[in-house]
């Protein structure tokens, strides 16, 4: 195994950051899980595998700073969901942070979001991106596409033989596994001499919709029917910036080099949709309200 870490993990009761962490701690290494609620099931499943839990969030200085003390890295994600305002502030206290406590930073950013994709959510972790740049954080920036467990939202329209997307039913998407993406992290962890500098955008598959309706119906026996979500039903649910960001999706799309990336992570077992499929309890998911 590679050399103990101390590894600060944001979004620890989180996919990403849960991914990460309990793969760091898999591997043997400190984990000091941040989180706002140290009294939930997942923070507490992640304190009964071994990790300190802490509680605080990106913007409490004090308390981040101590959190980093001793540690040797950073692992730190963002998220819209308060604005892309806040998720700003966020990204940006992260690196200022790591960059005061002398660690190695791993940020999660999103895929292709340093090529001007004018989607808000992605331009605000690009923000984040060029701080890290400016300042001179020793820092390894990953850029997941489109996570396979966004399916999860759909559920219930799978259940009632619906396969829903706003994307039209040809249109290619990459797409990428949550472990996945805390697999490479790890290793990048493992590893920062080799990776401090990069930037990766990471990707497991690149699939038309009505090719994962296929999969689906052969994995689970059930026929799908495809529906085109309508834009102004995106905009009414999940607002403006979803909309953008689908509009990119059909317009120009996730672009990675699958080869180069794999080639990069070699000893990274990366999922394909049918593989990560086959990895789910469809009878659980599927099971009508």
């Amino acid at each position: 195994m590679a050399q103990q870490l101390t590894v600060v993990v944001t979004g620890s009761t989180g996919k990403q950051g849960g991914a990460v962490a309990r793969g760091l701690l898999e591997r043997g290494h400190q984990v000091r899980a941040i989180t706002r609620d140290s009294s939930s099931s997942q923070a507490k499943s992640l304190a009964k595998a071994g990790a300190q839990l802490i509680a605080a969030s990106l913007e409490d200085t004090a308390a981040f700073a101590k959190a980093l003390d001793g540690a040797t890295s950073l692992f730190a994600m963002t998220t819209p969901f308060e604005g892309t305002a806040a998720e700003i502030r966020q990204g940006v206290a992260a690196a200022d942070a790591a960059k005061a406590a002398g660690v190695h930073l791993v940020f999660t950013s999103v895929g292709n979001a340093n090529r001007q994709t004018g989607v808000p959510h992605f331009d605000s972790k690009y923000e984040v991106e060029m701080h890290i740049a400016k300042i001179g954080t020793r820092a390894t920036i990953l850029a997941p596409v489109a996570f396979m467990e966004n399916l999860y939202f759909a559920k219930e329209q799978l259940a009632k033989g619906v396969y829903a997307s706003a994307l039209p039913p040809a249109k290619t998407h990459a797409q990428i596994a949550v472990a996945d993406i805390g697999a490479v992290a790890i290793r990048v962890l493992e590893d920062a001499d080799r990776f401090a500098g990069k930037r990766f955008d990471l990707a497991g598959d690149e699939l038309t919709g009505n090719e994962a309706k296929a999969i689906l119906s052969r994995l689970t026996g059930r026929p799908f029917n495809y529906f085109q979500v309508p834009l102004e039903v995106v905009r009414a649910r999940m607002g403006e910036d979803a909309v953008k960001m689908y509009e990119w999706f059909d317009r120009v799309g996730f672009s990675v080099d699958r080869v180069a990336l794999h080639r990069e992570f070699s000893n990274v077992v990366f999922h394909d949709f049918e593989s990560w499929a086959r990895m789910q309890d469809w009878n659980t998911l599927l099971r009508s309200a």
